[in-house]
């Protein structure tokens, strides 16, 4: 999974707000298929490996339910080291009852669509090789189309559910923002992202060494949609990797001369996005939960 290393910035963590965190605990544990890395009366973190943290999940004093139309979160995505992970976790999926929102094929992934008790947006997907996308310039080709899932079951191997593999690492975020232009100047201009592919003038989708994307931007939730309040379930914060300290400074004096807000404690940098999305920024080797 080369996209996902040095010399690239992609995300690696994030963090959601909970309202029942024992509900939600229940649902990634056994629905998806996630381990506790650690826990507090407030919090749990998740991982896949046992040792990387995937998924944070809080739940604070005074949250309330997620706040519909706003900014943020659309989905975080899994992903998996190849099809035949994914034909198991679709049988476990289908098998367990809890209700799918999507199945997709994207001409350079497949891709199974729920949501958590809160509806936080998830996709598990897996990638098709590199290879076997199609460029067109710096532009890529991507689709939705119906996932032939009886194709996908074909590669079933027989083995029982235990879980999303060690190898499972987050592929994407793909966010709900209020004004694509300004999102595009944020995150290509000040964090460094490519445009990859434009879907009309409602999406965007960005990465780094020519990933299918890294980030996906839409304003599917309205233009001008506002940013959701403190209190509001849904996510809190997700993470971007630097390869390097250089490279991450680099960004921040990008961001400083757009007058982004920027919060720096000890080597804590913290960024809003123009639609009020919290990022942390980085640095290969660090955890930051």
């Amino acid at each position: 999974m080369t996209f996902h290393s040095t010399p690239n910035v992609y995300v690696n963590q994030v963090h959601l707000k909970v309202t029942d965190l024992v509900r939600s605990l229940t649902f990634y544990e056994e629905i998806i298929g996630l381990k506790v890395l650690s826990q507090t009366e407030k919090s749990a973190v998740l991982t896949a490996d046992g040792k990387n943290p995937l998924v944070t999940i809080e739940d604070p004093d005074g949250v309330i339910p997620k706040e519909p139309r706003r900014t943020g979160l659309y989905h975080f995505a899994l992903l998996l080291p190849n099809r035949e992970d994914l034909a198991a976790c679709l049988k476990h999926l289908v098998e367990s009852g809890y209700p799918l929102q999507g199945a997709s094929d994207h001409l350079v992934s497949e891709a199974i669509y729920l949501g958590d008790p809160d509806g936080n947006g998830i996709e598990i997907y897996a990638d098709r090789t590199s290879e076997q996308w199609q460029w067109m310039n710096d532009s890529i080709e991507m689709d939705t189309v119906a996932l032939d899932v009886q194709d996908l079951f074909s590669q079933w191997k027989g083995d029982v559910w235990q879980g999303l593999p060690a190898g499972t690492i987050m592929g994407h975020i793909h966010l709900h923002v209020a004004d694509l232009r300004e999102a595009e100047r944020f995150y290509c201009e000040g964090l460094g992202f490519d445009i990859v592919t434009r879907y009309g003038g409602q999406a965007l989708f960005i990465s780094t060494g020519r990933y299918h994307h890294h980030i996906g931007l839409n304003t599917w939730n309205g233009l001008g949609a506002p940013a959701p309040s403190k209190s509001s379930a849904g996510l809190e914060h997700y993470t971007l990797l630097f390869p390097s300290d250089e490279e991450r400074q680099k960004a921040v004096e990008r961001l400083q001369k757009m007058n982004a807000n920027i919060i720096v404690a000890q080597d804590r940098i913290q960024v809003k996005d123009p639609s009020g999305t919290q990022i942390i920024l980085a640095v290969k080797k660090e955890s930051v939960i």
